[in-house]
């Protein structure tokens, strides 16, 4: 058994509590609720708006600068994830696949070492 992370994208402006409504909500909550059934599972977590985040950068003399937004300044950010463990690369695909339908977003699916 291998873990895989499965990320949902989201544009940067997303807002999980303005965007989401209760079919997508329902079809996430199915989608969760289908996987703890598979016993697939190890963490699922939603992100709450980039507006929170907080950048945490080491610096040449050894400092951390701690700042404001992601740390990259990109279009797109992770707005949530699951964290599985599936038999093989084509399970961990078939179900970033529902999570791609059920989120309506694009899902990135990476094993973990």
């Amino acid at each position: 058994m291998t873990k895989y992370l499965v990320a949902i994208h989201r544009h940067n402006n997303y807002d999980p509590f303005v965007s989401e409504d209760e079919a997508m909500s329902r079809d996430i909550d199915a989608l969760n609720d289908e996987m703890m059934a598979a016993g697939v599972i190890i963490f699922v977590g939603g992100l709450r708006p980039t507006g929170s985040a907080k950048s945490l950068r080491l610096q040449n003399n050894g400092e951390v600068l701690i700042s404001d937004g992601l740390y990259l300044n990109t279009q797109e950010h992770v707005g949530g994830f699951w964290v599985l463990e599936v038999v093989n690369l084509d399970e961990a695909l078939a179900w970033g696949r529902k999570a791609a339908i059920a989120c309506r977003a694009s899902v990135e699916v990476r094993p973990f070492h």
